[in-house]
Formats: structure tokens, sequence, C-alpha cells
């Protein structure tokens, strides 16, 4: 077996390297060409990415505090502080709206390495991505949060549930809305289905960026309702 992963390895190396001769992958931040060691962000914006360091103090920091008097958050981190207009804001849109889900796999995956260390994921028993509405999810094809939690779960290896709750009601996108504005955009748009025993387990919900936390509130709430758990939110990216 050993031997075998060995002899694999080069032919796996020479597959991409021609591969990526063929039809060269691009950097989704800055579009430079990305060599066959890196996926989806090049090695450059990857370090200039502003990240947060929320995972060395998971129990209070300006994410957590956003859900505080809200919902019983265990533990909260991004992996990144999120502005409209930026490279960052760039990544996340094309991962939303341009078929580019494996943007949301990677950065799962890089958001869970990174935070691994801290114990983040010590006692978490299921990973719950905030659900898209069955319209929206078929135009987009693919949910990206459930792609982020992919990404976390091959890391933190706890399993992914995806139907655990369902989003109802869209009353249209978050953005512009003031804090208010988003609160009853969301209020009773999710509800549990049921189909699994919640209580007294610790969930980690996923969503790609938290700005108000109202998304992640009206689905926790609607949870908590039938339910008594613990809870802990991961998201690539969180507004200031």
């Amino acid at each position: 077996m050993m031997m075998g992963g060995r002899r694999m390895m080069p032919m796996m190396s020479f597959w991409h390297r021609l591969i990526d001769l063929i039809s060269p992958r691009a950097c989704c931040i800055c579009g430079g060409r990305l060599s066959a060691e890196e996926d989806v962000i090049c090695t450059v914006c990857n370090l200039h990415l502003p990240r947060t360091h929320f995972s060395t103090n998971a129990y209070d920091n300006i994410m957590a505090r956003r859900f505080w008097g809200r919902i019983p958050v265990e533990r909260a981190a991004a992996l990144f502080y999120y502005e409209a207009g930026s490279e960052v804001s760039g990544m996340v849109h094309d991962l939303k709206y341009h078929d580019r889900p494996d943007i949301g796999y990677v950065m799962g995956r890089m958001a869970a390495e990174e935070m691994a260390g801290h114990d983040f994921f010590a006692d978490i028993d299921l990973i719950i991505p905030i659900p898209l509405e069955k319209k929206r999810r078929r135009q987009r094809g693919y949910n990206q949060s459930e792609e982020i939690a992919r990404g976390v779960a091959e890391v933190a290896r706890r399993p992914v549930v995806t139907d655990a709750v369902e989003r109802t009601d869209f009353k249209g996108s978050q953005t512009r809305k003031s804090l208010r504005e988003r609160m009853e955009n969301v209020e009773g748009a999710f509800r549990l289905t049921g189909k699994y025993d919640l209580t007294d387990k610790h969930l980690l919900v996923i969503d790609d960026i938290v700005t108000s936390g109202a998304t992640v509130c009206a689905c926790v709430e609607a949870m908590m309702a039938s339910a008594h758990f613990k809870v802990s939110v991961l998201s690539l990216g969180v507004v200031k």
C-alpha cells in the first residue's frame, strides 16, 4: 500500500501539471495562474487575506458578541474580515453567483485547518450549513454554505447534516438592509424538519458571511423551538 501510494503521487502530479498546461487555472482573487500545488487561491493572495484569528479566542470576539443576548453561542469564528467591494468580496461573489462551489470547499478546508489547532471542533457533534430556499438552490445548483461545510467536515471529521432544518421563505437578499430589516427579512424563514434528534448535541452552524447575524439567529431559533442543544458558529467572513 505504501509503495503504491508513493508511485501514485508522481503520476497525479504529472496529470495535474498536464491539465494546468492545457487549461491553466486562475487564482480567484488576482486572476494569476495557479501552480499545480495551489488550489483556488494563489499563495500570495492567501497570505494577504485579512484574517481574523478569532480561533485563538472563540468565546469573546466581535463575531461572538454579535450573537450575545440573541442565541446562546458557545464559540464563534470567521476566517477573514469581509468588506464590500474588496478582493475578498469578489471571491465570495464568485462562490455564490458564478458557479464556483469549489471556492467554498477549498476555503472551508482552509478555515478548518487553521482552527483545528485551537480545539475549535473539540466537542462538535454535527455540522449544520445554513439552508437555501429550494427555488434558490435549484437556480444556483448548490448551496454555498454546504460547500463550505463539506470542506470543514473533511478536516474536522464531523458529519454534515443538510436536512435537519429547511428554509421555507426567501424575501430577498440581506445585502443593503439595515439590522432591523435583516431581522424582519428572515423572521419565520426556517423550520426544523424533525428528521433528527438534536437534543443535547453541540451543533456547528456554517454560513458564508456574517453581517448582523440575523440569518444565523433565525435558523438557530427555529431549531431551538423543538430541541435543546449547544451551538457554535463558523463562517468564511465577518463584517467588522
